[in-house]
């Protein structure tokens, strides 16, 4: 690293101190990482003891909600107040959350927070709210320890975090749900799920408090706008209400083609999407007019940030067919147990850890672009073969499709926003390296939004196309299209029980004996029809990634290469300040 020069602006941290402040950045960054994977198995516990599934999936909204709207948020906070003191208040909170997520219906109903499942969802919303500063902050504080010349080796080892945290957080939670109950008497084992955060949040915390110095921004301190920031999570909750509500039951275009009358309440998803433009709209008009916005909006002059914050958001979208489909396609049509479908992921996983480490290490040697661009060559490979499979495809294929895209998607993990850090002023550091966060994870929720309602479309025609034997529907209630909603699993088994009743009343033992017969058969056949109506959702889902992976490839190829700065960012900062030099951002086109 290059020495500082007397008088100018100081690298604050000594080489073993630096060494200590990332180890624990990462060891914060695997609690909030896991904390996605660990609740998820945890969940149906949860809600069963709760008795809330009519809310499930506000559980993982709640915390969606949060940590993107307050990513933007943190990135402006690192921007204008010492680092160290961000990155605590982001831990704390995160712990805090945890440790109140643990407590939730303990108490039974609680005035204004009401009963467990609600206290459950809003205090995952306070998690939520110290994970989102978790990510941002982890790459914000890599920034002020590192140049960006080094910076891609250690970026590399915090996509490994995340690959390590997606194989090991179904089997750890799988484990503190079913067995941890018994540590403490009275205590479930779900709520250790997040009780176990404290320990190690805890000593995370101690070497930040003990290790890290302030880290002050280099940039002019001006009051963040909180009025934008609000206006940001006021746009974000509507826009993502439209997209995650039950489509089959709030249309986008209620009453289009049956001409029936439609109720005020069925217009809630273009009402919510509306209402999120709307409000969107007014975040933009006080970003673009206030002297201090959450996000400055002279940011995407620059073409790197423009360009690699929308192949971000594509990556984000298609990464997620991956870790929400692909289980259900194995379970559904492969007959899998939920076991081996979650082991499923983990070539995916040891894939990425494994090309986002690399790309790390090679990234002054080869650029960023390339190899960027070069695995979403691969990625799309990946989508192409899972969006080809049929019913019968083996587990070992699937295996290597799955390896095949972690390769893929580990460059972009700490690529784009090395990039990104890499061609903004350093003052805005916080700012563009929260942006980054922020396209990634909508692009998530929105590619999570379309491929759930292509699922469930595709299942609906699918259904509804399910012939059932005449007198099958009347005396049991068996409806292939009412089984959309729990994947159909069910229904070969409820017309096995159907015809048994009917052979029950039969008039002969032979007859009893041939509708016995007929039933096995229309379920088998019914069976396969559900089978196939999963590898038809299944093939359409993979393709759709593959377009948005075109995309990112396409974004990817547009955004600049530019040389890795070997000065640390607050040189940099100290040199431009003193020569009276234009910013970074002012002279990025000429490059």
């Amino acid at each position: 690293m290059t020495e500082t020069p007397p008088g100018s602006c100081h690298i604050p941290v000594a080489d073993q101190d630096r060494t200590v402040i990332y180890l624990a950045i990462l060891m914060a960054l695997f609690l909030a990482a896991i904390d996605q994977t660990i609740v998820s198995t945890a969940l149906p516990r949860m809600v069963e003891d709760l008795q809330g599934v009519d809310r499930y999936a506000w559980v993982a909204t709640a915390y969606l909600l949060a940590s993107t709207a307050l990513a933007l948020v943190y990135g402006k906070l690192a921007d204008t107040y010492p680092r160290k003191h961000v990155t605590l208040g982001a831990v704390g909170l995160f712990l805090g959350g945890s440790f109140l997520c643990g407590l939730a219906g303990e108490f039974g109903d609680l005035p204004l927070l009401g009963d467990g499942m609600t206290q459950l969802i809003l205090f995952r919303g306070i998690q939520g709210a110290g994970g989102g500063g978790i990510f941002a902050m982890t790459f914000i504080v890599i920034a002020d320890l590192f140049t960006p010349a080094e910076r891609g080796k250690y970026q590399g080892f915090v996509g490994a975090v995340f690959g390590i945290a997606s194989v090991l957080g179904p089997l750890i939670g799988g484990l503190l749900t079913d067995h941890a109950g018994g540590w403490m008497p009275g205590v479930e084992g779900w709520r250790w799920v997040f009780y176990v955060n404290m320990p190690i949040g805890g000593l995370a915390l101690w070497f930040i408090v003990r290790r890290m110095p302030r880290l002050e921004p280099t940039g002019e301190r001006l009051t963040p706008d909180f009025l934008s920031g609000a206006l940001l999570l006021g746009a974000l909750i509507p826009l993502v209400l439209s997209l995650q509500i039950d489509k089959r039951r709030y249309p986008w275009f209620p009453g289009l083609g049956d001409g029936s009358a439609v109720g005020l309440d069925e217009w809630r998803t273009p009402g919510f999407f509306f209402l999120g433009c709307l409000i969107m709209g007014a975040f933009i008009v006080r970003s673009r007019t206030s002297r201090s916005p959450i996000l400055d909006f002279a940011l995407f002059k620059n073409d790197v940030f423009r360009t690699g914050n929308m192949a971000t958001f594509f990556f984000g979208a298609s990464f997620m067919s991956i870790t929400i489909f692909l289980p259900l396609y194995l379970v559904n049509v492969m007959g899998v147990s939920a076991t081996r479908a979650g082991a499923a992921l983990i070539p995916f996983s040891m894939g990425l850890v494994f090309s986002a480490t690399m790309a790390g290490q090679l990234v002054t040697r080869i650029g960023y672009r390339r190899q960027i661009f070069g695995g979403s060559i691969l990625l799309f490979a990946a989508m192409i073969a899972l969006a080809t499979m049929d019913v019968d495809v083996s587990y070992l294929r699937v295996t290597l499709f799955m390896v095949l895209a972690g390769v893929g998607v580990g460059p972009a993990m700490p690529l784009f926003t090395l990039a990104v850090q890499n061609a903004v002023d350093v003052r805005f550091i916080g700012q563009a390296t929260s942006a980054s966060q922020f396209f990634r994870q909508t692009g998530a929720t929105v590619g999570a939004a379309l491929m759930g309602t292509l699922l469930a479309t595709t299942l609906g025609v699918a259904f509804a196309a399910i012939e059932l034997p005449p007198g099958v529907g009347e005396s049991s209630p068996v409806s292939a299209e009412g089984s959309v909603s729990s994947g159909g699993a069910e229904l070969p088994e409820q017309i096995r029980r159907a015809y048994e009743q009917q052979a029950a009343i039969a008039a002969t033992p032979a007859e009893a004996s041939a509708l016995r017969e007929e039933g096995a058969r229309v379920a088998e056949e019914t069976a396969w029809a559900v089978r196939a109506a999963f590898a038809d959702a299944n093939g359409r889902i993979y393709w759709l990634s593959a377009f948005l992976v075109l995309l990112a490839g396409a974004f990817t190829l547009r955004m600049p290469e530019l040389p890795l700065r070997t000065t640390h960012d607050r040189i940099e900062a100290s040199k431009s300040q003193r020569d009276g030099k234009p910013s970074r951002l002012e002279t990025i086109q000429e490059w």
